[in-house]
């Protein structure tokens, strides 16, 4: 079974979603497996978001834990000799939070782990007074989880919007 990749639109220029969807139409489940398993390999990006989606998609709850638990275990090796330490540490968890929101594309999935980064930021309260940098952080995070929140269903607001009155208290 070979590859046969068709040509693109335009030469090294990367097709549009429309165009790769009407092209992988024409596959074999076969070959779209082979596809995937190709495109894991180069990057490890798109081997976690296959992981994702073949092995933690179907427990949402499960998977939210799971990353708690890794942005937890990164907050407890920040380095807090230096605030320049912090911030560089803080921006990488940032990071690796954003990527797994991004993983899931759940709303829901997306304020119960920004609530979450808050939360474990609130530790650095007394470095945060003394950086700009530290707070902005912080209270980017708190109006990215007031916008995500307005989409979410009312009783789901009401629930979350508790735990966002307690972060802006403890500003």
């Amino acid at each position: 079974m070979s590859l046969e990749i068709k040509k693109s639109p335009a030469p090294l220029k990367p097709a549009t979603i429309s165009q790769l969807k009407h092209a992988l139409k024409s596959y074999s489940p076969e070959e779209l497996m082979e596809f995937c398993l190709r495109m894991a390999q180069f990057k490890k990006e798109n081997k976690e978001l296959l992981t994702y989606l073949l092995f933690d998609a179907d427990d949402e709850p499960a998977y939210i834990l799971l990353v708690k638990q890794e942005v937890d275990r990164q907050f407890t090796e920040i380095n807090t000799s230096s605030i320049y330490f912090i911030k560089k540490s803080i921006r990488k968890i940032l990071r690796t939070c954003q990527k797994y929101i991004r993983y899931s594309g759940n709303k829901q999935t997306e304020v119960e782990l920004l609530l979450h980064f808050c939360r474990q930021m609130q530790q650095f309260a007394g470095f945060m007074e003394n950086s700009a940098a530290l707070m902005n952080i912080y209270l980017r995070q708190v109006n990215k989880i007031e916008k995500v929140l307005s989409l979410l269903h009312e009783d789901l607001q009401y629930d979350y919007d508790t735990e966002l009155t307690t972060l802006h208290a403890s500003i």
